[in-house]
């Protein structure tokens, strides 16, 4: 298994392809489609919104804006990327949503944007990490959270599961 680091491009930039082996994420729920800039406190990745998501056919009729909860979503997936990046073993770890804080939305997205998320690191510790989350289009801020991430051991996690997984 390749380290994060083995996945960078030579500018240091992660793909759909090397982050699908960071994240257990599929189209079309993959929110991030490269990692421009990734060190031990930050991250910086992109979502091109395009007009062909599923999401904007229904949300609004007649009028596409991306849901709020899946710009969150994409701050969360850059938040796990980063976190990863700071585990030991991270294939070994599941990485959760555990809170999410004072989640704000200023400004929709909308087919054809391009979300930039920015998210740095407050604190870790062995149970998860504290992270500050934006989203922006076009150099504005259009949403903004603070998330609390947990790690747990992944087979511990899958163990007690739905009997489905074990």
């Amino acid at each position: 298994m390749k380290t994060i680091d083995e996945l960078k491009n030579e500018k240091g930039e992660i793909d759909s392809n090397a982050i699908k082996q960071i994240i257990p994420y599929e189209r079309p729920f993959l929110m991030i489609d490269r990692v421009l800039n990734l060190d031990k406190t930050k991250i910086t990745a992109i979502k091109n919104c395009s007009a062909n998501e599923e999401f904007f056919k229904g949300h609004f009729a007649g009028f596409p804006i991306m849901p709020g909860a899946l710009i969150i979503e994409g701050m969360g997936q850059a938040a796990t990327l980063l976190l990863r990046y700071n585990l030991d073993n991270h294939w070994e770890k599941e990485v959760l949503a555990y809170k999410i804080k004072e989640a704000k939305f200023s400004s929709p997205t909308f087919p054809g944007d391009q979300l930039k998320y920015e998210v740095t690191m407050l604190g870790k510790d062995e149970r998860g990490a504290l992270m500050s989350g934006k989203a922006i289009v076009d150099e504005k801020v259009v949403a903004e959270a603070t998330m609390m991430i947990a790690v747990v051991d992944r087979r511990e996690f899958r163990a007690n599961a739905s009997p489905a997984y074990k």
